[in-house]
């Protein structure tokens, strides 16, 4: 038996204790934590570093996904946190979340390097504007005609980012930064997705939203296209990245878990992002009070051993979030997060 099939069997084994296995047909089917049943053979399995790291299956794409996520984007720009690939890989991280170089200036082509060593045992995703569709326009109608420009223009990025990551396919590719519903909903983009699959270039659709995300998250839901939603989330609530403020009307996360559970509910795989942005500090965008998020911890909770920082991540994963972006620029922020993702299930009092 080759290294590479027993892994897989190790794998395969340690994701059955995390479900209940039957056998259909001479299949294995697995029903998972979110009650779907995936035969065992699909499930996708890269860099699976159990003792290490904590996975979860990311929704419909099946891909068993670390807790924590490389966030490359703003990490990269300048090649300032290249250093950290390869310790995540070590670690048992296995998704790199990056984005056009229109916005992250050069950091796709600081990943390649990375991902022409690690390409089979990592999943990938990057993301492009649909500059109508941000939602930063207020009063305008989201028509056809603006949809068909977006396509085109996300269209012309996605090649863009395949050729910067040197590549020729990614795992998902995301609208970025979406803030309009309708653009959500959009046929005109979703046929941009289909003809990128079709020609190999893209395996699943997503979103990631910062502004409306409830309302991008239900259309979503709605139009059953996307694969994936990554949704500025905090304990608190809603954050908006226009503002760098939590939205003024949000109502915490715990009582955002059940639009949560609804996507999920959709298979749709939630990554939360900015989920402690703005307890960081000032030269971090952030406002610099890290008690921010105390009122909606339990006693017990506080009393973890966690730093403010880790208490978000941990609590957002523990709240119906199925992996955490972090944008990591040090080994010890990176550190911290291992921490919080890993263990979140260890230190969490609900």
């Amino acid at each position: 038996m080759s290294d590479h099939t027993t892994q897989h069997t190790l794998d395969r084994r340690a994701f059955m204790k995390t479900g209940a296995a039957a056998t259909v047909a001479g299949a294995a089917i697995i029903t998972t934590a979110g009650g779907k049943q995936v035969r065992a053979e699909d499930i996708d399995y890269r860099n699976h570093q159990p003792e290490k790291m904590a996975y979860t299956r990311l929704g419909r794409t099946n891909f068993m996904c670390s807790r924590l996520t490389f966030g490359c984007g703003a990490a990269l720009m300048g090649g300032k946190a290249t250093r950290l690939l390869d310790r995540a890989f070590e670690q048992g991280v296995n998704h790199f979340d990056v984005g056009t170089t229109v916005y992250y200036k050069g950091s796709e082509k600081e990943l390649a390097p990375f991902l022409k060593a690690n390409r089979k045992d990592v999943w990938v995703t990057s993301k492009a504007f649909a500059r109508n569709g941000t939602g930063t326009q207020e009063g305008v109608k989201y028509t056809k005609e603006l949809a068909q420009q977006d396509a085109t223009y996300w269209t012309e990025l996605l090649e863009g980012s395949l050729k910067d990551l040197d590549q020729e396919h990614i795992d998902a590719y995301y609208l970025m930064g979406v803030g309009d519903a309708d653009c959500v909903k959009s046929e005109e983009m979703h046929n941009a997705f289909l003809k990128a699959k079709d020609a190999g270039k893209i395996s699943h659709y997503g979103l990631s939203t910062h502004k409306r995300a409830g309302a991008c998250l239900e259309a979503a839901i709605e139009s059953g296209w996307h694969s994936l939603a990554m949704i500025a989330i905090t304990p608190g609530g809603w954050y908006d990245w226009d503002s760098k403020q939590l939205l003024g009307d949000t109502p915490p996360m715990t009582d955002l878990k059940p639009l949560l559970a609804k996507a999920r509910a959709a298979d749709i795989g939630l990554v939360g992002m900015k989920a402690a942005r703005f307890i960081a500090p000032g030269t971090a965008l952030g406002k610099g009070d890290e008690t921010a998020f105390d009122k909606h911890y339990s006693e017990g909770y506080m009393k973890s051993g966690l730093s403010s920082f880790q208490r978000s991540y941990a609590y957002c994963l523990a709240n119906g979030i199925d992996t955490v972006n972090a944008d990591m620029q040090n080994f010890k922020h990176f550190e911290e997060n291992l921490v919080a993702a890993r263990d979140f299930e260890k230190h969490y009092v609900a």
